[in-house]
């Protein structure tokens, strides 16, 4: 069961629901042939969205490092001074 249609997943929500949390595997739901929407289980789906975020993580590390690289650093005491901490 990896598709089914909204339709046939509404008449077994329950069964398709312990599927998924069974097997870990999303079931896709259709309309008209295409995929609009899926079912997964909730923990697959926060290591899903701590993975995403992590990424998003190093990927915004990677871009400080290219601009650092790009435009040099700024040294401490200017910085506190801008803040007006000296």
């Amino acid at each position: 069961m990896t598709e089914l249609t909204v339709a046939a997943a509404r008449a077994r929500l329950a069964d398709v629901v312990d599927e998924v949390r069974k097997r870990h595997s999303p079931v896709f739901l259709t309309r008209r042939g295409r995929r609009v929407a899926a079912v997964i289980d909730s923990e697959d789906l926060d290591r899903l969205l701590g993975a995403a975020e992590d990424l998003a993580d190093i990927e915004a590390a990677r871009a400080a490092r290219a601009e650092v690289s790009a435009q040099g650093s700024i040294p401490w005491d200017r910085v506190k001074a801008d803040l007006g901490l000296i």
